[in-house]
């Protein structure tokens, strides 16, 4: 097992989530409950499986390559969101699979799905369905525009990104918006799907009964945008999309070094005297333009320049180090390589190596782990992946849940699993 502490329990161990989920969004969710030790039983169609696998570049028996080469070859997005998962086939469109998946229902504390909304009724694994042969199942429908919206579509991360405003406000003034470089939309939606999912197990403790969750991509994103009181700052005369700096904060904001980039933040008076002692032009501070809060903030652009241009004829790390020692948070702008190997993250496992099943680890590949550490339980994924569609189907079926050779026969010749 990948853990943080290996000799405690998970705080998740004996509960049981079948995951009918696909793509990112879905399996995140899925994965998190995985590493706080939940049994994750993923449902795959048997012809093509998760959307995931089909993901460039893949990692197998000749490393990292672009194109699958070998059977065993297994795309990266694979490796990472289906870690600590037993993966078994079931055809949702077959008669009788319905009847599969209720078996497993009848087991399971907890079901989560990602299909366009109104998708696992038609299919007969709906919360109705799953609820009639186990009421006290936690049911998480995570959609794109959430269960009860009369519009929706195929919702990818990029049209969630667009339609909650994250995308217009971000970017350089008078460009265009700005897609922010990681999936945003779909990661931030499963995280509210755990907090429901966590929310209803402990509801579940006192009334016994389970329930619907319902999580929309749109919604969770959006309620990160409107977090800014848009309409006040537009009131005000500020634009929604300040690129590098955010300059009702100012100073505040990304600066060009000589060889790269900083962030860093003087807002407070103590911070922006930290800053012009830096920058060696203390008298800075005595200008009526600067020597407050407010009055930094009208005069921004002018400020910005200055810093800009002291931070553009220095190296990074002479400017970090200038900053850091008046006590102005300051930080270098990483590649998300170096950052995954920061000895502060690694060490806390909040990020893990990437290992495929039957090749090992691959140097330098990282991926997320459970940044939250438990002083009375660990954190980990079990050893477990489905490198093939349907490889834990014997493991599911007849260990499991009990079915017969006889049953199992039946299930391949009819297409069903």
């Amino acid at each position: 097992m990948t853990t943080s502490t290996a000799l405690k329990t998970r705080p998740l161990e004996g509960l049981r989530v079948i995951d009918l989920t696909r793509a990112l969004a879905g399996p995140y969710a899925t994965l998190l409950l995985a590493g706080l030790g939940a049994e994750v039983i993923k449902i795959e169609d048997p012809k093509h499986g998760d959307l995931a696998r089909e993901n460039s570049p893949y990692v197998g028996k000749n490393g990292v390559v672009i194109e699958k080469q070998h059977d065993d070859d297994v795309s990266v997005s694979h490796l990472t969101r289906a870690r600590g998962k037993y993966g078994i086939s079931l055809d949702l469109k077959k008669p009788g699979a319905q009847d599969v998946f209720l078996d497993l229902v009848k087991t399971a504390d907890i079901v989560v799905e990602n299909f366009t909304s109104g998708t696992a009724d038609r299919l007969g694994v709906g919360y109705e369905a799953s609820k009639a042969v186990n009421p006290g199942v936690i049911y998480c429908s995570l959609s794109g525009f959430g269960a009860t919206s009369k519009e929706g579509g195929k919702a990818m991360d990029i049209i969630i990104q667009a339609l909650s405003g994250a995308m217009y406000a971000s970017g350089a003034v008078n460009e265009p918006p700005v897609r922010i470089g990681i999936p945003i939309a779909d990661m931030l939606a499963p995280v509210f799907s755990v907090i429901g999912i966590l929310s209803a197990l402990e509801q579940r403790h006192k009334t016994g009964e389970g329930q619907h969750i319902d999580v929309s991509m749109l919604g969770a994103l959006t309620s990160f945008v409107a977090i800014e009181n848009w309409a006040a700052m537009e009131a005000a005369g500020m634009q929604a999309r300040t690129g590098l700096t955010v300059q009702r904060l100012s100073p505040f904001g990304v600066f060009e070094c000589e060889d790269g980039y900083i962030a860093l933040v003087a807002v407070h008076e103590k911070l922006a005297r930290g800053l012009f002692r830096a920058m060696e032009n203390e008298k800075l501070g005595e200008d009526p333009r600067y020597s407050n809060r407010d009055a930094r903030v009208a005069n921004a652009n002018t400020l910005e320049a200055l810093i800009t241009a002291w931070t553009s004829q220095l190296p990074v790390s002479e400017v970090v180090s200038r900053l850091e020692a008046q006590g102005v948070p300051v930080a270098p702008v990483r590649h998300p390589e170096e950052a995954m190997n920061d000895p502060r993250v690694a060490s806390r496992n909040e990020t893990n190596p990437v290992a495929h099943p039957k090749y090992g680890t691959v140097d330098n590949f990282h991926t997320a782990g459970i940044p939250i550490l438990f002083s009375g339980a660990s954190t980990g994924f079990d050893d477990v992946l489905p490198v093939h569609i349907g490889e834990h189907n014997e493991k599911v079926l007849t260990e499991m849940l009990g079915y017969s050779q006889e049953q199992m026969q039946s299930l391949m010749e009819t297409g069903v699993i």
